[in-house]
């Protein structure tokens, strides 16, 4: 497939992607998938990655979330590829984004998630850095509140789930949520250039917890 024809596939996807995850209260919308698109093109060329492949895993890796479709979390991969397919992309490219959509979600503290290809690498990274920083705090209450779940009950602790399907039935506060998840993205980043965003932003949560447990106790940190 040539450059232009390659470009027309994403131009065809951005507006699939569109339709298909309109407002959304949860923080998993388009301008969630904008982001990490953008993310995605940055940490891809530095890791001269092949964009065109880290581009549609990145448009397409939340089209059918498993938050949102009963836990499936094999219908995101699946949508992707008749999607692809349709447009008559090559087997190799539809079946290679495919994996990383498959492979690429946070499935719990103590569960490994793998990834095979520079290109997975590069999108799990782009995706990840969009729940970290104060974008990741903002997308994290969204959720929590989509949820109907408390902000915070110190006399409920965090969980390092052994399992996705743990981490899938959580239902604990959403400060819990940086414990479980956030906070342990850092140190998970696959490639140089998601590593030094990722400092930043990680140091973004750690203030913020600071002061939200201070004045949860009606202090004020120094």
């Amino acid at each position: 497939m040539n450059e232009t024809t390659q470009q027309q596939v994403i131009d065809q996807t951005v507006a699939f992607v569109k339709e298909r995850l309109p407002a959304d209260p949860t923080g998993h919308d388009w301008w969630h998938t904008y982001r990490v698109w953008k993310n995605a093109l940055h940490i891809g060329a530095e890791e001269q990655a092949d964009l065109y492949v880290v581009q549609l895993a990145a448009l397409l890796h939340d089209v059918a979330d498993h938050k949102f479709h009963q836990g499936d979390d094999k219908l995101g991969a699946q949508v992707a590829a008749e999607w692809l397919t349709g447009l008559g992309v090559e087997t190799a490219v539809v079946e290679h984004v495919s994996a990383i959509i498959a492979e690429m979600s946070f499935k719990g503290a103590n569960v490994e998630t793998a990834i095979r290809t520079r290109e997975g690498m590069v999108v799990q990274d782009a995706d990840r850095l969009d729940a970290l920083g104060a974008i990741g705090i903002a997308r994290a209450f969204a959720y929590g509140g989509y949820k109907q779940r408390l902000l915070h009950d110190p006399d409920v602790p965090p969980v390092l789930h052994d399992s996705f399907e743990q981490y899938k039935a959580t239902k604990g506060p959403t400060i819990n949520h940086f414990y479980e998840k956030l906070l342990l993205l850092k140190d998970r980043m696959n490639t140089a250039a998601g590593r030094r965003m990722a400092e930043q932003r990680h140091a973004i949560l750690e203030e913020f917890l600071r002061e939200f447990l201070a004045e949860w106790e009606g202090e004020t940190t120094p």
